[in-house]
């Protein structure tokens, strides 16, 4: 932690997340870390610097538990997209990039995050055609510069979208065949030597960049790459995060591959634990939830993505009820458009309303803040430092004024900032009890010159990217008919609002 001048933050109102009061409260901190809690006026050295937070709610820094950085460059593109089609455009969403453009789409995403009131995120960052140890360092950086904590998981696999759905390649006329046959190679044994040394020779402060390993689909991997990926991260106490019957075409493509779930599966070759983070998991049954919990895994459940993608609705419910820690996501920006946290709560709370008329079945917003901090910050493997405003966690607090719209009347935190805050109250951000944005000015970059840098940026990679995108739309309606087909295929659960 940084050694700087301890600091008293005076005459704010401290969210209790679990009684849902706000009351007036003094903090404490020293060495980035939250050392008192206090009534008013609390008795602290004339060395201390003071920080009046007059007409201001403090909540921990909200904590992003599944992102893609790539994915801050695309908002907005696509519209009638599923995830298979996400999926199709990948090649020129994320084709012809460089080390600095890989910093900037991270740095994009971060700043994003921050001016809506979060300060950690797991991000799992997909770079092609395949992972480099300079892109992965270069996009830690950029957390670190703009004072995001992060987890960075480098999304890969040893099979192509094309070859993890059984006969979808074999649809296309043969001159697109021959024309996507370079995006088919995925060498194993480099993907797993570039995510040896990273691991190896990680340099970041632990305590605010932790390195990952992100498998990307259980279709899209080996199980003799999942079995490696696997011993890596034990080997050097990594986390490990897959996307996880995200949509109905994996879970019954899984089903027929494997004789059995996505989630049987992982757990017959020892792959989930303590250390496993499953993100969505939509399609998820009863048997797959009770494995996930025994073994001490999270959800990362991202509501805002699923409905964005026409995945369904997550059983986020049930997995609370069976003991699972859940965390909340954005997911990146090129499938749910923001890293806006406060709505991907108040979407989560939504969502679980209308699988039941039963109200004791719908999240409680106090369930809901607690799974977008503490269980987010869990499944990214900070434990109780971040996540909460407490004696002993990591000084990371977002200032939201209560002079904001949102809050006239001041009637209830709790519900107000799951249900009605939309980020536009986020005054100040701090991080280990340094401001990264305050009064809604960043600290550490230059935010005009990062919009102009993105701008240019975006313009080059679009025509770097013509053909490979004229590509993914000449194919785009047959790939949409074959997953169309296949979603069709009768399945045990049904996780969409309609037959």
């Amino acid at each position: 932690m940084p050694d700087v001048q301890p600091i008293v933050i005076r005459k704010g109102r401290l969210l209790n997340s679990l009684s849902g009061v706000a009351s007036f409260k003094d903090l404490f901190i020293q060495g980035g870390v939250i050392r008192e809690i206090g009534e008013p006026s609390l008795n602290v050295s004339s060395e201390v610097k003071v920080i009046d937070a007059s007409n201001m709610l403090l909540i921990p820094g909200l904590v992003n538990a599944h992102t893609h950085g790539h994915g801050s460059f695309s908002k907005g593109l696509g519209d009638r997209w599923t995830l298979e089609h996400l999926l199709h455009a990948g090649t020129w969403l994320n084709g012809s990039r460089d080390r600095e453009d890989k910093y900037l789409s991270a740095v994009l995403n971060a700043v994003e995050m921050v001016l809506k009131g979060c300060t950690a995120t797991y991000d799992l960052y997909f770079e092609a055609p395949l992972p480099t140890t300079e892109g992965i360092q270069a996009v830690a950086k950029a957390y670190e510069d703009v004072g995001v904590r992060s987890t960075i998981a480098p999304m890969i696999a040893d099979r192509s979208f094309y070859e993890a759905i059984p006969d979808l390649f074999e649809t296309f006329p043969t001159t697109e065949k021959k024309q996507l046959s370079s995006f088919l190679a995925s060498p194993r044994e480099q993907i797993l030597l570039t995510c040896e040394t990273l691991a190896k020779n990680w340099s970041f402060n632990q305590a605010q960049t932790k390195f990952a390993l992100a498998p990307t689909i259980p279709l899209h991997c080996s199980d003799e790459f999942l079995n490696s990926c696997h011993e890596i991260a034990c080997q050097n106490n990594l986390g490990l995060h897959m996307h996880l019957a995200e949509s109905r075409v994996q879970a019954v493509t899984g089903l027929q591959k494997y004789g059995k779930t996505l989630t049987a599966h992982l757990d017959d070759l020892g792959f989930l634990g303590p250390n496993f983070t499953a993100a969505h998991g939509v399609w998820l049954d009863d048997d797959d939830l009770r494995r996930l919990a025994d073994k001490g895994c999270s959800l990362a459940h991202n509501p805002g993505s699923n409905l964005r993608l026409g995945s369904g609705i997550a059983p986020a419910r049930k997995a609370v009820d069976l003991g699972l820690n859940v965390g909340i996501g954005t997911d990146g920006s090129h499938c749910a458009d923001n890293q806006n946290m406060f709505e991907a709560m108040r979407i989560a709370s939504f969502v679980s309303r209308i699988r039941s008329p039963d109200t004791n079945q719908w999240f409680k917003t106090s369930e809901i803040f607690t799974m977008a901090t503490e269980g987010s910050a869990q499944a990214l493997g900070f434990g109780d430092k971040i996540g909460k405003i407490a004696k002993g966690s990591f000084a990371d607090i977002v200032f939201l004024n209560l002079a904001n719209v949102n809050y006239i009347p001041f009637n209830d935190p709790i519900n107000q900032i799951v249900h009605t805050e939309d980020s536009s109250a986020v005054d100040s951000v701090m991080v280990n009890g340094e401001f990264i944005l305050k009064n809604r000015k960043f600290v550490n970059i230059d935010y005009a010159k990062l919009c102009n840098d993105v701008e240019k940026t975006v313009e080059r990679l679009l025509e770097s990217n013509t053909d490979s995108r004229a590509l993914a739309d000449k194919l785009e309606g047959m790939v949409s008919q074959f997953c169309v087909g296949l979603s069709g295929t009768p399945y045990h659960v049904n996780r969409w609002s309609g037959n």
